[in-house]
């Protein structure tokens, strides 16, 4: 798929993408081009630009996550989207595929997380004071159920904490197909996970009125997948 293709919402200010998974939002030490670098150079082509473009991240999804993932055109709406996203006015919802069927059929859960740098992973501790703990906030509820016994479910994300909906949906005996970091017993044929950012909501940082994007979720096995 082309980078025109992912686009699933632009304007002067802002673009969003339905991000593949194993793509990378920001460069890290792999060295792998990312996103924000593959914009710069198609809006550049696109628009004939002569100077330099500006890209700038505002929010990141994990390389093995699909979905809706936005960067800022100009440095105001940066500014102005950090701001938002600050102050939890950017409202995030996922969507996530399980083998295990959670414990109700919607709930509410609150754990304090530690990150181990070395693994590259979160664990949910009980000691709030622990070094490093950060309080991780998330609603679910189960939308459907496939024929093969997988579950599907709806996650709006109050906290923005290193893998947590990886490691808060562990904690509670489901994790994510295909996670085998997070106890998945087997992973995905491409190697991603079943989480897929579905939605975004927010107020447009220049015109100042309700923006939400959306991206269909990859997988067709649900009713009410997409």
């Amino acid at each position: 798929m082309s980078l025109s293709d992912q686009i699933i919402y632009e304007d002067n200010h802002l673009i969003a993408l339905n991000k593949l998974p194993g793509q990378l939002v920001q460069g890290d030490k792999s060295g792998d081009t990312c996103l924000a670098e593959e914009i710069k150079a198609f809006i550049k082509k696109r628009d004939a630009k002569p100077g330099n473009v500006f890209c700038g991240v505002i929010h990141r999804l994990d390389r093995p996550v699909s979905g809706v993932v936005i960067f800022a055109k100009t440095s105001k709406a940066l500014g102005r989207m950090n701001e938002l996203v600050k102050s939890r006015d950017f409202k995030k919802c996922y969507r996530a595929v399980v083998k295990a069927m959670p414990p109700h059929q919607q709930g509410h859960l609150e754990n304090y997380l530690v990150r181990n740098e070395r693994l590259n992973k979160s664990f949910v501790t009980d000691n709030p004071d622990a070094e490093g703990a950060k309080l991780a906030v998330l609603d679910y509820r189960v939308l459907a159920t496939s024929a093969g016994g997988y579950h599907l479910l709806e996650i709006e994300l109050h906290t923005g904490r290193h893998h947590q909906i990886r490691c808060q949906l562990a904690h509670i005996g489901c994790p994510i197909k295909g996670d085998l970091k997070y106890g998945f017993p087997r992973s995905n044929p491409d190697g991603s996970i079943s989480l897929h950012a579905y939605s975004l909501q927010f107020d447009h940082p220049v015109r100042h009125e309700p923006i939400c994007i959306t991206a269909p979720t990859p997988w067709n096995v649900f009713d009410k997948s997409s």
